[in-house]
């Protein structure tokens, strides 16, 4: 018994950092690459960063794209569009790829995938090319949905919507970093001796490079889960093999999945959204050079840095006091005031430092509502936590997809009006965060029903005789790790973390 004992307790992974019972990190090592959660957070969120900035490398260099193309107001609306549109069925397809094979390796493929589309911005000759390379460039943004699916499989409940926030937020970055990159590499190779047909031509295989590098450093160095990876787990048996079907009817079947699609629709939506006009916006309407605008675009990702963070950090806070009901009261009122700011960008928009300084506040709300939405997200499903995150990631490119069609596509309105409509928007589609409700937890508007628990909740997914197998076993270890979302009054039930110690897996 005693030797039997012992091997047990031998075989069992042990972590760098302190760990649930579910062997997920419960802190957040920020500096850190400690393997498997610290550096998988890692990975996430530099992959996603490159993604990022090859699909957003040419609004800062619109101004010569434009010139060189002959585009129109029509065309570029379109090819922004286009750019968004991409990843709406992709990030759905990306969230079922991840419960079905893992983030890493569905990660590394899409961004593999679209690499040579990035490539393909330095040969384009015409409206449609354009518009195409685009469209291809965009889906790379699915990757979004790894990166957040990895976070929630990596952290705990406590720290699951820090985690999210950094990954997503630091990802996001890459909006605001290409901004100031593209034209600073631009005005380089021009001094090279190159012309400026040939520059910006020439200036895209550096996001191109930077997305294969991503790719390469997934596979190396990524794993799926904190005790290996799903081919692994698959084979041993220490995993349940998803189906599609049951995939797609625990995340299609939760109606919670479609209201935090159209709340992330007007957050990350409308960033989406600014990163395709601001620095045109700033260049036409106030005279500034290329670069200036550039810097300024750029402000509005730079924020990313520290909003989202802030976002996920704010929901995990008030999760502590307040439990799943506080972090969506959070939700509702910080996106509510991102809609009023909007508004009021869209009305200061005869003074540049107005402008420009309420674009900056309004970026801090934008970004820190994405890092409450997937504060909320990873307790939605267990079974279909890929395709949720696929569902509520795919809703910010629906929301963005609209909202440039309606207010900023071709000449319907001036681009301050359409500013102001889409503030309009974001408040009206906030609204309905009030119906999200977790029986278990309650909502905005009402208590948790009596005598229910999350392991009821969780264990639903489940039919009697995959309980009687042990397949839940992780939606029950989830549900016994998430207590601190009944409130304090649910403080005492919390499953202390397992000491942490210095081998590493």
């Amino acid at each position: 018994m005693g030797v039997e004992g012992a091997e047990t307790a031998s075989s069992k992974p042990r972590f760098r950092m302190p760990v649930d019972s579910d062997n997920k990190a419960t802190e957040f090592w920020l500096f850190s690459f400690a393997r498997p959660h610290m550096s998988a957070f890692h990975m996430a969120w530099f992959s996603f960063f490159c993604c990022f900035v090859s699909t957003f490398a040419a609004p800062p260099l619109l101004p010569l794209i434009r010139d060189t193309l002959d585009l129109t107001a029509t065309d570029i609306g379109n090819a922004g569009i286009a750019s968004v549109s991409g990843a709406v069925f992709a990030r759905l397809a990306m969230g079922t790829a991840c419960d079905l094979v893992g983030p890493r390796l569905a990660s590394a493929a899409i961004i593999l995938l679209t690499t040579p589309a990035v490539y393909c911005s330095s040969i384009m000759n015409s409206a449609a090319a354009f518009l195409l390379v685009r469209f291809f460039t965009g889906i790379a943004l699915a990757s979004f949905v790894s990166t957040q699916f990895w976070m929630s499989s990596m952290f705990s409940s406590n720290k699951v919507g820090l985690a999210n926030g950094y990954a997503g937020g630091w990802g996001n970055l890459g909006g605001g970093v290409v901004q100031l990159l593209m034209p600073l590499v631009y005005q380089a190779i021009l001094k090279a001796g190159s012309t400026p047909f040939t520059a910006w031509r020439l200036a895209f295989f550096i996001p191109a490079f930077m997305q294969s590098c991503s790719a390469i450093a997934v596979l190396a160095f990524g794993q799926d889960m904190p005790d290996g990876n799903y081919r692994k787990l698959h084979k041993s048996g220490e995993m349940h093999k998803a189906s599609v079907g049951s995939v797609l009817r625990h995340g299609v079947g939760n109606y919670r999945a479609w209201i935090l699609a159209l709340l992330y629709g007007y957050c990350f939506g409308v960033e989406l959204t600014v990163n395709n006009i601001i620095a045109q916006y700033f260049f036409d309407l106030f005279g500034v050079n290329l670069q200036t605008a550039g810097l300024i675009a750029a402000s509005f990702g730079l924020v990313n840095l520290v909003s989202r963070p802030v976002g996920g950090s704010l929901s995990d806070g008030l999760s502590r006091r307040f439990g799943m009901r506080g972090r969506l009261w959070g939700l509702w009122a910080i996106q509510t005031i991102e809609g009023v700011l909007c508004i009021v960008l869209g009305l200061v928009s005869g003074s540049f430092a107005a402008s420009v300084s309420v674009m900056i506040v309004f970026s801090l709300f934008v970004q820190a509502a994405e890092g409450l939405t997937f504060g909320v997200v990873p307790f939605v499903s267990r079974r279909a936590l890929g395709l949720v995150n696929g569902m509520t990631g795919g809703g910010g490119s629906v929301g963005a997809v609209l909202t440039q069609y309606i207010f900023f596509h071709g000449t319907k309105y001036k681009t301050e009006t359409g500013i102001m409509y889409m503030g309009v928007m974001i408040i009206a589609c906030t609204l309905p965060t009030a119906l999200i409700y977790f029986p278990q937890w309650g909502g905005m508007l009402a208590g948790p029903r009596p005598g229910v628990t999350a392991e009821d909740y969780y264990n639903r997914e489940w039919t009697a005789e995959e309980r009687d197998k042990g397949y839940n076993t992780g939606s029950v270890r989830f549900a016994e790790n998430s207590v601190r979302e009944g409130g304090r009054s649910a403080a005492s039930g919390i499953i202390q973390p397992m000491e942490s110690s210095q081998a590493d897996v």
